[in-house]
C-alpha cells in the first residue's frame, strides 16, 4: 500500500472541489482558504482537468481543515454543501468516469441504486488514481463505504471522524440515485486512528 504521506490528488479532483469550494464560499472565502492552507497558487489559477498528480494528499487534508477553521462551529455544514456540490459537478462534468452517463437507476430498488452509485463513486477514484483504496460494501445488514487511503484526513488527528466533506459528497450521491435524503454517518476514522474512514448509509430522513 501506498504511504498515506506520500498520495497524491489528481488535478481533476483538486479542481472539482476548488469549483465546489467557490460555489459554496465565494471566491473571496475560497481565496482566504487557499492562503491559509498554503495554496495560494491556486488564487485565480484552478489546475486543468486532467489525470496527472495535483497536491499531496496532506495538502488537501490542510485545506479541509482550514475551511473548518475559518467557519468554525459552521464548518463542518459548509464541506457538508462543498461535498454536495463537488458530487454535482462530477456527475455534469466528469460523468462518464463515475460511469453514470445516461444512467437510468429507476427499475432497481432503492437499496440496489444506493449500492450502485457507491460503487461507481469507488471505481471513479481508483480510475483516476491507483493509489486510492475505495469500495462499498455491506456491514451488519447496512450499507457502508469505506477508503483506506482518505485524504480529507490524512496526517491530521481527532478524537470524533471529521470527513465532513465525503459525508456531503455521498449524500448528494444517494438522493441522485433515490431521490431521497438518507442519514449517513462517519463511524471510523483515520484520524482517529482506525484502519480506514468508514461512512454507514442509515434511514431516510423524514420530511426531506
Amino acid at each position: 500500500m501506498v504511504d498515506r504521506q506520500d498520495a497524491v490528488i489528481v488535478n481533476a479532483l483538486v479542481r472539482q472541489a476548488l469549483i465546489a469550494a467557490q460555489e459554496v464560499m465565494g471566491e473571496n472565502g475560497l481565496n482566504a482558504v487557499l492562503r491559509t492552507s498554503g495554496l495560494e497558487r491556486f488564487i485565480g489559477n484552478f489546475p486543468p482537468d486532467n489525470l496527472e498528480p495535483g497536491i499531496k494528499a496532506s495538502q488537501y487534508a490542510r485545506f479541509n481543515e482550514a475551511i473548518e477553521e475559518f467557519y468554525g462551529r459552521g464548518g463542518r455544514a459548509i464541506l457538508k454543501r462543498i461535498g454536495r456540490a463537488s458530487f454535482q459537478y462530477g456527475l455534469n462534468e466528469q460523468s462518464a468516469l463515475m460511469g453514470l452517463a445516461g444512467l437510468a437507476l429507476k427499475a432497481l430498488p432503492k437499496r440496489q441504486r444506493i449500492k450502485f452509485v457507491l460503487s461507481s463513486m469507488a471505481d471513479a477514484l481508483k480510475k483516476s488514481n491507483p493509489q486510492v483504496e475505495a469500495w462499498a460494501g455491506e456491514k451488519d445488514g447496512k450499507i457502508v463505504y469505506a477508503e483506506r487511503t482518505c485524504a480529507i484526513c490524512n496526517g491530521r488527528t481527532s478524537e470524533k471522524p471529521i470527513c465532513h466533506l465525503y459525508v456531503g459528497s455521498l449524500a448528494e450521491a444517494i438522493k441522485w440515485a433515490t431521490g431521497e435524503e438518507y442519514n449517513i454517518r462517519e463511524t471510523a476514522c483515520i484520524a482517529r486512528g482506525d484502519e480506514y474512514c468508514l461512512f454507514e448509509i442509515g434511514e431516510p430522513r423524514a420530511g426531506v
